[in-house]
């Protein structure tokens, strides 16, 4: 850990540009990465919930595929909810809109909040301002660590919904290192969908396997 080792920590505009660079450098070097990915879906409004395992495989640039290790629950829940979050995700792939929701100056407005500590990392907290109404941009907050650049976390509210089906997203989404690039490693967002009313979802991403391309 650099703040362990008494590294040098950097100013926040250092730390942004930092986070944009590795961000850049990671869209061209990432060649595959795989996971085991648990997400689980309650709808408390009426109890009913399904806990989905899989099997997440990335290649660059464009190929995602999912494949199912174990499902528990209500069929109602894994067709209506987990299904259609997976669905979403391998379309955001497919289509190559990495580009448009990344967390970079192109796509948001940057203004320094505070300076917390978050699981043990240094982190400055940048409010964040969408510059457009677009699909998967949100408005909210990310912790940037104040040593390495790395993302920590995003939370806050999706300016746009991906669908009339879904009418409201609020997430946090946690971050870290593996293998030298930054990969989400939990989301837990609250979500009010049409004839549904609320739902909570959580997602967790485990066994990382990321390729660097040669």
């Amino acid at each position: 850990d650099l703040q362990a080792r008494g590294a040098a920590r950097l100013s926040a505009d250092e730390a942004l540009a930092t986070y944009e660079r590795r961000m850049y450098t990671q869209s061209v070097r990432l060649s595959a990465y795989s996971d085991t990915t648990v997400m689980k879906a309650e709808l408390p409004d009426t109890s009913q919930q399904g806990e989905y395992e899989l099997r997440r495989q990335y290649a660059a640039p464009a190929t995602l595929h999912f494949t199912p290790l174990s499902f528990k629950g209500d069929g109602f829940v894994k067709s209506n909810v987990l299904v259609r979050l997976l669905q979403s995700e391998v379309d955001h792939v497919t289509k190559r809109q990495g580009p448009l929701t990344a967390i970079s100056q192109e796509n948001y407005k940057f203004s320094l909040k505070a300076v917390e500590d978050l699981n043990g990392h240094n982190c400055y907290v940048f409010q964040v301002k969408p510059r457009h109404k677009r699909m998967g941009l949100f408005k909210g907050r990310i912790y940037v660590d104040s040593y390495t650049g790395s993302l920590r976390r995003a939370e806050g509210t999706v300016v746009k919904s991906p669908s009339w089906w879904i009418k409201k997203i609020e997430f946090v989404q946690d971050f870290d290192d593996v293998g030298g690039f930054i990969l989400p490693v939990q989301l837990h967002s609250v979500n009010k969908i049409r004839l549904l009313g609320r739902t909570l979802v959580d997602i967790a991403h485990r066994d990382y396997r990321a390729t660097a391309a040669v």
